[in-house]
């Protein structure tokens, strides 16, 4: 068998290799820079937020605490809160369940 002749690979004209990165830049680069304005205009105008601040809002509405709540902190709280067999409930359940007990010591404390 003979070897194959390598293949000639023609290089692209400079014109068109600058047009191929003004084009990486006009669709990735400056959709990034005008989401990161974005995202840094909302942070600087949160404080005349029209939305409670997170540890009050935390005092009046249980689910929004358990929401924001990973597995571990559930977990912990269900503990703490004396809940059985909260180790082999799942996320929605656990929530659930800690909820409930969370609405029944309110309902006793008024």
């Amino acid at each position: 068998m003979e070897p194959k002749p390598q293949r000639q690979l023609h290089p692209l004209p400079r014109g068109l290799v600058e047009l191929y990165g003004l084009l990486a830049v006009l669709f990735v680069l400056v959709p990034e820079w005008m989401a990161d304005g974005a995202l840094s205009g909302l942070r600087a105008g949160q404080g005349d937020s029209a939305l409670p601040i997170t540890t009050s809002a935390w005092q009046r509405v249980p689910e929004l605490k358990l929401a924001s709540m990973n597995l571990r902190e559930l977990r912990q709280l269900a503990r703490e809160l004396r809940l059985w067999g909260y180790g082999r409930l799942n996320r929605e359940q656990l929530s659930g369940c800690l909820l409930r007990r969370i609405q029944a010591r309110r309902g006793k404390a008024l």
